[in-house]
């Protein structure tokens, strides 16, 4: 195979309907914060990034805000002061919950 049509197979991915669902859950991320708003939701930002540890402030805003733009998780703001926001997931990550318990069966088949 050459590097050409090396190339223009992993272009052709992301056009399936496979290559849609990993630009939605890929990462490093994504599903850990999918996983803590399962768990506890609604979840508040600062909760999140407690449950998660490792993570920067700013990397989880910024898969957040992903989540959201792709309609994955819900984000709710009260307005008051000090601001309140809390996360769930919508009815399409809901969605997504299968596909991650079948990961977790996997996993505890093979560990």
């Amino acid at each position: 195979m050459s590097m050409k049509d090396f190339q223009n197979n992993i272009r052709s991915i992301k056009d399936t309907p496979f290559g849609y669902t990993l630009s939605i859950i890929s990462g490093k991320w994504k599903m850990v914060i999918m996983y803590w708003i399962i768990e506890h939701q609604p979840i508040r930002y600062n909760e999140l990034h407690r449950k998660i540890g490792t993570i920067s402030y700013r990397t989880l805003s910024q898969q957040l805000r992903e989540l959201e733009d792709d309609g994955i998780i819900i984000r709710k703001e009260y307005p008051q002061i000090p601001p309140k926001v809390e996360y769930s997931l919508s009815e399409k990550g809901l969605s997504l919950m299968p596909i991650l318990e079948e990961m977790c069966k996997w996993g505890e088949n093979h560990l």
